[in-house]
């Protein structure tokens, strides 16, 4: 079976053109994310089609388990799918089915290379039984957002923002360096914490300036990433309504800088580079 490696910003999947393959996906995800026995990476994406959209994207985490939506993962989808010719050129935008809705991807071209990509994220779920959270009677915390909500987690006081960009996410400002905070201990906690039913992707952040932030990411069922589309298009949302930044901000994360735009009310908007590493065949 053939593959290819690619990587949007240090977060790095495998993908598998899948239109005419059947497999057992989460466990083939396992075998290839390994980083010492496998290809190594934060995931699996398959490419098959569609018939709701251009082309459909399912993705598999480290573990095996299926997420709805991948910021990273869909720009290189794109890349993936323009570069081979599986959609032509001339359609813009790609619409792209996944489980969190049709996405739309417009493809950022240098030397008539695509390098990368501006995606439409959908629009934020801020109503926390429907991001979801538990925080008691369902109803009981209205519409949200819920902000700042009082946290703590091994010993850190960490008032948490709830917002899913289609998967959860939780998301904490810090004063401290977010290079200095535990994530590998604190992290996996969160991410399993009861009120979380479909588990987390956990966020620390400093707030740099109004139009920068600076941060790490705990993602489910992968653990720490070298960045989360959706999980920058999250920690935008919450920083804009926190009132740390305006429509748009540049989130630098260990692997990269992404760019997120959003008017406050309508669907987010994130850019950042799509690169493909190398392609083998998986015996």
């Amino acid at each position: 079976m053939k593959f290819t490696k690619m990587h949007g910003a240090g977060n790095d999947y495998v993908y598998v053109d899948a239109r005419s393959e059947k497999r057992d996906w989460p466990e083939l995800a396992r075998r290839m994310s390994d980083r010492h026995f496998g290809v190594g990476s934060d995931g699996l994406i398959l490419i098959k089609d569609s018939d709701v959209a251009d082309l459909k994207m399912s993705m598999f985490n480290a573990d095996g388990s299926e997420a709805e939506m991948c910021g990273n993962g869909i720009r290189c989808f794109a890349k993936y799918a323009l570069d081979r010719a599986i959609v032509s050129r001339t359609v813009a935008p790609i619409s792209v089915e996944t489980l969190a809705g049709i996405r739309h991807i417009v493809p950022l071209l240098e030397d008539d290379k695509v390098v990368g990509a501006r995606v439409s994220m959908g629009e934020p779920v801020l109503a926390p039984d429907d991001v979801p959270v538990k925080l008691g009677p369902v109803g009981e915390y209205g519409p949200g957002p819920v902000l700042n909500y009082p946290f703590e987690m091994g010993g850190y006081d960490m008032p948490l923002n709830f917002v899913s960009m289609g998967n959860p996410h939780a998301v904490t400002f810090i004063d401290a360096p977010v290079a200095d905070f535990p994530l590998h201990d604190i992290g996996p906690k969160v991410e399993h914490h009861s009120i979380f039913p479909n588990r987390v992707n956990f966020e620390i952040v400093n707030v740099d300036s109004p139009s920068h932030l600076t941060a790490r990411v705990w993602e489910r069922g992968s653990g720490e990433t070298l960045a989360c589309g959706t999980g920058a298009s999250g920690i935008a949302v919450a920083s804009m309504l926190c009132g740390h930044s305006k429509d748009e901000v540049d989130i630098t994360l260990p692997g990269g800088t992404l760019k997120v735009n959003w008017d406050g009310a309508g669907e987010v908007f994130l850019e950042g580079p799509a690169e493909e590493v190398f392609s083998g065949e998986w015996i």
